[in-house]
């Protein structure tokens, strides 16, 4: 069965974790959407920086790309903080389904603030929930709450899309 996931929230809520728990889950491949910044936008983000949707633009392009050359599974982590950005992914790909990682402003401070090694700063966390756009409500979105346990945000997913776990799937 062909299903691509793009895992999306604001920075600290565990996309990445739990795209590669749903990748590992379902037999795929992992894709970190940070990998696919400009090194312009790192720069910005590095330095406190808020991206603009300009920024944003070739980001996307190359994430759809990237949905759009897929064949089967995939499973991607991207913020895709408001609803342009997810119409622009989702032409891509018209059948990608979004699992939004939700997640309270503080704990996301408290995550992004704990990083060590990553180009985005704490200082960035409100930036990021001012520009969330919720996409409850749209078609293909499962909301899944960051305090839960990966394994459990998997079991949901695999729940909503129907489809039993691989046996390399977290436990």
């Amino acid at each position: 069965m062909s299903v691509k996931l793009l895992v999306m929230g604001v920075s600290g809520c565990g996309k990445t974790t739990a795209t590669r728990a749903l990748a590992a889950a379902l037999d795929c491949a992992a894709v970190e959407g940070d990998d696919y910044h400009l090194p312009s936008s790192q720069d910005k983000m590095d330095r406190g920086v808020p991206l603009t949707d300009a920024d944003r633009i070739p980001w996307l392009d190359a994430l759809g790309a990237l949905l759009n050359d897929a064949d089967g599974r995939l499973v991607m982590s991207c913020s895709a903080l408001k609803r342009t950005y997810r119409d622009r992914l989702r032409a891509a790909d018209p059948m990608l389904r979004f699992v939004y990682v939700h997640i309270d402003i503080d704990e996301a401070r408290r995550r992004v603030a704990s990083r060590a090694s990553h180009f985005f700063p704490a200082s960035l966390v409100d930036s990021q929930f001012a520009a969330l756009e919720s996409p409850e409500g749209e078609l293909g979105v499962l909301r899944v709450e960051a305090a839960e346990p990966v394994a459990a945000q998997c079991e949901a997913v695999l729940r909503w899309l129907a489809i039993p776990p691989c046996s390399s799937a977290p436990s």
